[in-house]
């Protein structure tokens, strides 16, 4: 492993496989009412949300088992995500996103930035499961905050790896910013098919065309979140990773050495004939 970019979740093919369709998956359950028929009874999806979860963690399970299997992960990237799943469950009700003061953003944008892609995303929907049952805020909508974090992570992580240094500050600041507004966007797709009403020009149309809903969405995206809510998250991101970014950032990837992820296993001779097991990074 390389220890200037140390990764706790390898990308293996089949990883990505199972990284690409979660994405698809997510996306068609954002995006559905724009290519078929909303019904007003699905307000909230009050109905397919418990169908959406009850899919959504055995696409994780399957992300992490593939890893396992593959020798991409192991016991010790499981203990650093789950205690990293805790910290930003216990980070975000210090926000709760009043006025778009959202505080577990930062950290999963620098522990994906780490730890890569396929770490991020299974930190994205950990996190907000885990913050969810710390906050009471088990509803309709967290399936797709889960799938809406977990796109923040596998992001980050696929940002590019070269850049280091102020660069690199400056360059988690600007994804960022991109990631409050993104999260904000699809966010309000989740219900707004069903609570805007026609009557308005920002409401939804059963059946209309395609350009016609999204130039809809768009305004209503702009009017109701992108100008404060979005804009409160993005500046929450911006001042968090300035003012943490390059400690965070050396603090996990000095866990990440330390803890020797991927490190290959050797058997050694012991004095006496015992045998025994040592690893150490790349």
């Amino acid at each position: 492993m390389n220890v200037l970019d140390p990764r706790a979740l390898h990308v293996s093919p089949r990883t990505a496989l199972v990284l690409t369709i979660a994405s698809l998956a997510g996306l068609a359950m954002f995006l559905w009412p724009l290519f078929a028929i909303a019904q007003p009874e699905a307000i909230a999806h009050s109905n397919d949300a418990p169908l959406i979860f009850l899919i959504a963690l055995p696409v994780l399970l399957a992300i992490i088992l593939a890893e396992i299997t593959s020798g991409g992960m192991d016991t010790k990237a499981l203990a650093m995500l789950g205690v990293l799943s805790a910290i930003n469950a216990a980070l975000r009700p210090l926000g709760a996103g009043t006025a778009g003061i959202e505080t577990v953003f930062f950290l999963l944008v620098l522990a994906g930035r780490v730890f890569g892609p396929g770490f991020g995303f299974v930190l994205g929907s950990t996190s907000l499961f885990a913050s969810a049952l710390l906050t009471a805020g088990v509803g309709p909508w967290l399936p797709f905050q889960m799938i809406a974090c977990s796109w923040i992570g596998l992001g980050a992580g696929l940002l590019p790896r070269k850049v280091k240094g102020r660069w690199e500050i400056a360059m988690l600041i600007g994804y960022g910013i991109f990631a409050a507004y993104a999260f904000g966007f699809v966010m309000n797709m989740w219900f707004w098919p069903f609570t805007a009403t026609i009557d308005t020009q920002l409401g939804y149309i059963p059946g209309a065309p395609l350009a016609d809903n999204l130039h809809r969405f768009f305004i209503f995206t702009l009017i109701t979140s992108s100008f404060g809510w979005d804009t409160g998250r993005a500046i929450t991101n911006t001042i968090a990773i300035l003012l943490t970014g390059h400690a965070v950032l050396a603090v996990l990837r000095r866990a990440s050495r330390r803890a020797a992820f991927d490190a290959p296993v050797t058997f050694t001779d012991r004095p006496g004939g015992q045998s025994g097991t040592t690893s150490s990074p790349n």
